[in-house]
């Protein structure tokens, strides 16, 4: 029996990607929030600026947080422009938050974000996973599962 596939979010239009989760670490689930942004941010976000490669996210006070994701200011932004790495947070359900905040506390799991987009509504969302590093013998045990299926992939395509 097959592997129930994840469910995938609606995603319009990706801002922001962090490619390389998928690899330090071992996604176990994901979820989509959203963000409390202010309006410079949201404006410099459709422009298709900003950058999640070296943030997380943390459960703080019941409450979720986007650390270190930089959205730089607002080109055309007055006095009133945002500060580019301030912390964000994120909205999620209270059964989530909990849920997050047990995994997090108990199992040592990290918060990823994944990707920073914009869904059919035009609402800025986060897809944020729920991770466990891996170490250096499992990165190379990846990237050999990995050379392996696209090298099988090969050989049943030729084949045919």
């Amino acid at each position: 029996m097959s592997r129930p596939k994840p469910a995938t979010f609606d995603k319009k239009k990706i801002v922001a990607e962090n490619r390389r989760a998928r690899f330090d670490y071992a996604i176990d689930q994901t979820f989509e929030a959203g963000i409390a942004l202010t309006g410079t941010e949201v404006k410099s976000l459709r422009f298709g600026e900003g950058s999640i490669a070296e943030s997380y996210a943390e459960v703080n006070g019941g409450e979720v947080w986007l650390i270190n994701a930089n959205v730089p200011e607002f080109a055309h932004g007055n006095r009133f422009n945002h500060e580019p790495k301030r912390p964000r947070k994120l909205l999620l359900h209270e059964r989530e938050i909990n849920k997050l905040h047990g995994a997090v506390a108990r199992e040592g799991m990290t918060l990823v974000p994944l990707v920073v987009y914009f869904n059919s509504r035009g609402r800025a969302k986060v897809e944020l996973a729920l991770a466990k590093g891996r170490k250096a013998h499992d990165k190379r045990e990846h990237i050999k599962e990995r050379d392996w299926k696209r090298e099988a992939g090969r050989i049943m395509r030729d084949h045919n």
